[in-house]
């Protein structure tokens, strides 16, 4: 036994030296990101998608039955008109006769951009500009294919081709940080993953839209070295842009405001086109967003009907609206009424006609309902909250799996659900793409990522594991581990753990994305190999666990969070192979949070941490996300007063934190703040902070330097 355990640390030894180091330069460029299939667009019909190549030079067609390239859709190189280099996105026409090119695109926040938009005719092979009075947002097609709505410095125009492209400017009262039309305000696009809120009704004739006033918003500078810029940025408690729906009917050019029950300080999330041209379906919240009420809308009457009102525990998920789909006859609504997020069925009169699944477990994407057929497909975490698969369910009630292999599968279906693409991996496979049959079936491999598999095995990796803990208070929480390479379960090692832990949001997947840069934790394999041991532990509120699990937050953001961080950090230092005088937090965002609520928490387990971007106080951040979890300071100051800042007597440990000064999210003032009272109490830090970089800090080499900074921090602390 002896001489076999001499041999395996002999072979060991030669793997070792054979092995080579990663950078953490390379990391951060992205050199081990892989091949992927991006950008992919299905076709009317269900036969055929498309796909921008990854030069950015064509729009490639593809079959869904034989992933082969079976046409091209547009080419800068042969395309007549105005000379282009490469584009950045398009658009399709509903008949498919034209595609909206996209180019010139500069990012404004988080989902918004103005770009440089073309109208591509396929017939003739010939792009025209979209506008030539300036860059264009949220462009869109009416559906009969000859109208384009878009928004420029707040305001709606049409572009009518078969007019000769004639641009008839639709509002007239968008004005910088007082109104806006037809796209949202910031909190709005931040808090509700939107970056449009217009539509056309299904006869082209109107186009309706959410009319934003933030003119009683209060604004915010942020300063950067050109001078910076103001927006409106409304924090907890305080005033919302006031919103309104209006429609105007291109014809007649008759404006009209539609007659929708919007609460005071009530909110817009989505607004969704119907097959009826006299309905459009306006999802309402109310400010404490516990009711979800979808009103269908005439554009003509201006009269508005209520058709689904759901009423939920603490308050309704951002996944209600979001995977909210509405077909030709049907609304399909996802609610977690009973505990946890199912889907149900609905006519477009809001009569409820079925639940479509029921069970312990979360559905946590949706895909659509087949007309046809009745059949729904979308995804769940039927196998456990770190396990994510394919199901459709059957109008009889049957369900079944699509992809049964484990790990984290999502999907994009064919416009007739015949086929989807499927995108798998596990937490120690990097993402294979292939083409499916909805039965389940392989058609075809499109990417397996073995060049970077192959890559990946000539550096010294060490292995990734899944594993649950239980805390002293019987709470099972889900985790993931990553060893050194030459891990020797004799050694004590420093420990460093990576979280997230806001609410809904899983860090804990099978899945090759996981870690603080992705990449298979490629970030936690580096500092592996300088040493530590890197853990991942999803608290209480994060996702994929059901709504208990999730809401049990509600109204104490940060408590619970940080003592089950805590509690998995005390159980790691009850491993032998776990040194508990080195054990060490970080985070980014909700995540800085989380590492400064832990390591203020009272029991003194971490050594040092690092807080990225954190916010130190809830009052300083935006309205719709702090009071979903939180509701006002006003109703609410005993759960606001417990934050970083006030738990800085009980703060614990070493520190760094770090923040871009041109962060519109969290803004920089939670840092400037957060070190002044740090100072006050005489409490030693270090802070590293970026100019002109935002909420992301990233840029140039800046997310090297960063990471740099950081783990050398680490590094001095943990000796």
């Amino acid at each position: 036994m002896k001489k076999v355990l001499l041999m395996m640390l002999a072979l060991l030894a030669v793997v070792s030296m054979d092995a080579r180091k990663l950078d953490l330069k390379d990391i951060t460029r992205g050199m081990f990101r892989g091949e992927s299939v991006s950008d992919v667009q299905p076709l009317a019909g269900g036969e055929m998608y498309a796909q921008l190549s990854s030069d950015g030079k064509r729009i490639v067609k593809y079959s869904f039955k034989t992933g082969k390239e079976v046409g091209t859709l547009f080419d800068v190189a042969t395309v007549k008109g105005d000379k282009l280099e490469s584009i950045d996105g398009y658009i399709m026409s509903p008949d498919g006769k034209r595609i909206l090119i996209q180019t010139k695109t500069k990012r404004i926040y988080r989902h918004s951009f103005t770009a440089t938009y073309y109208i591509y005719t396929i017939q003739n092979n010939r792009i025209v500009p979209l506008s030539t009075k300036g860059p264009q947002q949220t462009p869109l097609f009416s559906p009969d294919g000859l109208q384009i709505a878009f928004v420029r410095d707040g305001n709606i125009f049409i572009v009518k081709l078969l007019y000769d492209n004639a641009e008839m400017q639709v509002t007239k009262d968008g004005k910088k940080n007082q109104i806006i039309n037809g796209i949202p305000d910031w909190v709005n696009e931040e808090e509700f993953s939107n970056n449009r809120s217009m539509v056309f009704t299904a006869d082209s004739r109107q186009i309706v839209w959410v009319r934003y006033d933030e003119s009683a918003v209060k604004e915010c500078t942020i300063p950067m070295s050109n001078g910076g810029y103001t927006y409106k940025y409304p924090v907890a408690g305080e005033q919302n842009s006031t919103v309104t729906v209006w429609s105007y009917d291109v014809p007649s050019r008759q404006t009209r405001q539609l007659q929708v029950p919007i609460e005071k300080d009530g909110y817009v999330p989505r607004i969704i086109a119907t097959s009826d041209s006299s309905q459009v379906a306006v999802f309402t919240l109310n400010r404490h967003q516990d009711c979800l009420r979808i009103y269908m809308a005439n554009p003509l009457t201006t009269v508005s009907k209520l058709s689904i009102e759901d009423k939920v525990g603490k308050y309704i998920r951002e996944d209600a609206y979001e995977n909210a789909r509405i077909t030709k006859r049907h609304i399909l609504l996802p609610s977690d009424r009973d505990g946890n997020m199912h889907l149900y069925l609905y006519n477009l009169n809001g009569q409820l006609l079925r639940q479509i699944d029921k069970g312990n477990y979360e559905v946590s994407a949706v895909y659509g309902y087949d007309e046809q057929t009745g059949n729904t497909y979308y995804a769940s975490h039927e196998n456990g909250a770190t396990d994510q698969r394919i199901w459709v369910a059957h109008e009889n009630g049957k369900r079944e799996c699509l992809t049964k292999k484990a790990g984290w599968s999502t999907a994009i279906f064919s416009s007739d659900y015949k086929y989807f693409l499927h995108t798998w991996s596990d937490i120690n496979t990097p993402t294979v793409y292939a083409l499916c049959n909805n039965t389940g079936k392989t058609i075809e491999t499109l990417v397996d990522n073995k060049a970077l598999r192959n890559k990946l095995a000539d550096y010294e990796l060490g292995q990734r594991e899944l594993f649950t803990l239980t805390t002293s208070e019987g709470v099972t929480l889900n985790g993931w581990m990553v060893k050194p390479a030459d891990f020797n379960p004799n050694k004590q090692y420093p420990v460093l753990m990576y979280q997230y832990g806001g609410p809904g949001s899983q860090s804990v997947k099978d899945a090759w994305g996981i870690g603080m840069s992705g990449q298979g934790a490629l970030l936690e394999q580096y500092l592996c190999q300088q040493g530590f041991i890197c853990v991942c532990v999803d608290n209480r509120g994060t996702g994929g666990r059901g709504a208990d699990f999730e809401k049990c937050t509600y109204l104490k953001l940060g408590q619970l969070e940080a003592k089950d961080q805590v509690e998995a950090a005390l159980w790691l230092g009850q491993q032998s192979y776990v040194d508990k005088n080195r054990i060490a937090i970080w985070g980014w965002s909700f995540g800085g949070f989380n590492t400064l609520m832990s390591m203020s928490e009272g029991r003194g387990v971490f050594c040092c941490g690092v807080a990225i971007a954190p916010p130190t106080t809830w009052r300083y951040y935006d309205t719709i996300y702090t009071e979903r979890f939180m509701r006002t300071p006003q109703e609410n100051p005993t759960g606001y007063d417990d934050n970083p800042i006030t738990r800085i007597p009980q703060l614990q440990g070493a520190l760094m934190i770090c923040h871009g000064i041109a962060d519109d999210n969290v803004h920089f003032r939670n840092t400037t703040d957060y070190c002044e009272a740090l100072i006050q109490a005489d409490k030693d830090f270090q802070q590293q902070v970026y100019a002109d970089r935002n909420h992301s800090i990233y840029g140039g080499n800046t997310r090297n330097h960063l990471f740099r900074q950081c783990i050398r921090f680490l590094q001095r602390e943990m000796k």
